[in-house]
C-alpha cells in the first residue's frame, strides 16, 4: 500500500486508497497513522474502496497550522472528500479517530451513511487533569494547553519519546495499553512503531480530546455544545472487555447518547485494538453493519 497525496487547501493530506466499491473511509486514532488499518483494508477491499487518511500533524500529513478542537479535524476530512469528490461514505473511526468521526457525523450529516466506531471516544471527551505533588491526578482542569504540555504524567514524558523518535520506549507504551490480549508481528509492529513516531501534533490532540463535549451538560471543561443531537445516522460502538484506554463506560456514553441509532457491541477478550486482537471477526461485523 502506498500513500496518495492530496491539497485541502493550507494543508496536504496523504492517505491510502485501495479497492472498489462504495467508500469506507477510516480515521486513525491518537499516536497513530493510516498505516494503523492495514489488517482492516486487507479485509475489505474485495468489497468497498477503502479510504484512509493521516490526520493532520500525523503521518504523512502536513502540519502547517496548529488546530485546538476535534471541529477542525473533521472539518479538514470533509475537504478531503470534497477534494476527492466523494459525496457520502460509510465511516469507521477508531479511538480518537471515533471522536473525530462523532464531529463529521454531527456537523456534515449529509456526508456518512453509516458509522461504525472502534473503541471510540467518548462524546463527552477525554479528561486530562492536573496533578498533585505525589504525581496523582486531581479534578483540576488544564488551563490552557501550555499549561497541558507540562504534564509530568501523561503528556511531557510522551512528548520527549516523540521528540527523541524513541522507538523501544514506544513499543513499551504499545505492549503496556494497546496489546493488552494479542500482539502483532514483528514487522507490523516495525511499521507502526515507525508511523507513529511521525506524529507532531500530539498536544493540540490532547487538547482537543479533553475539550470536546457534545453533551447537554458541564465537564470540567466547559458546557456541551449539544451537538451529539446532530447526528442522524445509525452508529455501531465496540467495546472491548479488555480496553485500558477507552473505558467501558465512555462507550456507554455514546450508546446512552445515541439512542435508538446506536448498535452496542461487546468484544470479548479484546483490547484497544481489534484490528491486532479480532480482526476477522471486525472485519465482519464492519461489512455486515454496511450491508444491513
Amino acid at each position: 500500500m502506498e500513500k496518495k497525496f492530496v491539497s485541502i487547501g493550507k494543508e496536504t493530506v496523504a492517505y491510502l486508497d485501495e479497492g472498489r466499491g462504495d467508500v469506507v473511509l477510516m480515521l486513525h486514532g491518537n499516536m497513530s497513522s493510516s498505516v494503523h488499518y492495514g489488517p482492516l483494508i486487507e479485509r475489505l477491499q474485495d468489497k468497498y474502496r477503502c479510504i484512509a487518511p493521516d490526520l493532520r500533524g500525523f503521518g504523512d500529513s502536513s502540519y502547517n497550522q496548529r488546530f485546538d478542537t476535534m471541529d477542525e479535524l473533521a472539518r479538514d476530512v470533509k475537504l478531503l472528500l470534497d477534494a476527492l469528490e466523494i459525496d457520502s461514505v460509510y465511516l469507521v473511526g477508531w479511538s480518537n479517530g471515533g471522536g473525530v468521526g462523532l464531529k463529521l457525523c454531527a456537523m456534515y450529516p449529509e456526508k456518512v451513511k453509516k458509522f461504525f466506531s472502534i473503541e471510540g471516544a467518548s462524546h463527552k471527551g477525554y479528561p486530562l487533569f492536573r496533578k498533585d505533588e505525589k504525581f496523582q491526578s486531581t479534578t483540576e482542569p488544564y488551563a490552557t494547553k501550555d499549561e497541558m504540555a507540562g504534564d509530568p504524567m501523561q503528556v511531557a514524558p510522551m512528548l520527549r519519546v516523540f521528540e527523541g523518535k524513541d522507538a523501544a520506549m514506544m513499543a513499551a507504551v504499545w505492549d503496556a495499553t494497546i496489546y493488552t490480549v494479542g500482539k502483532p508481528s514483528r514487522e507490523q509492529s516495525e511499521l507502526w512503531i515507525a508511523e507513529t513516531l511521525k506524529q507532531r501534533n500530539l498536544v493540540d490532540l490532547d487538547w482537543s480530546l479533553a475539550t470536546l463535549n457534545m453533551s447537554d451538560v458541564f465537564t470540567p471543561y466547559g458546557q456541551g455544545d449539544g451537538s451529539i443531537h446532530n447526528i442522524t445516522c445509525p452508529v455501531a460502538l465496540t467495546m472491548g472487555d479488555k480496553d485500558v484506554v477507552v473505558p467501558a463506560y465512555m462507550v456507554m456514553e455514546n450508546y446512552q447518547a445515541l439512542g435508538d441509532l446506536a448498535t452496542l457491541l461487546p468484544y470479548e477478550n479484546c483490547g484497544h485494538s481489534p484490528m491486532v486482537d479480532c480482526p476477522d471477526r471486525m472485519a465482519r461485523d464492519v461489512a455486515a453493519f454496511f450491508a444491513g
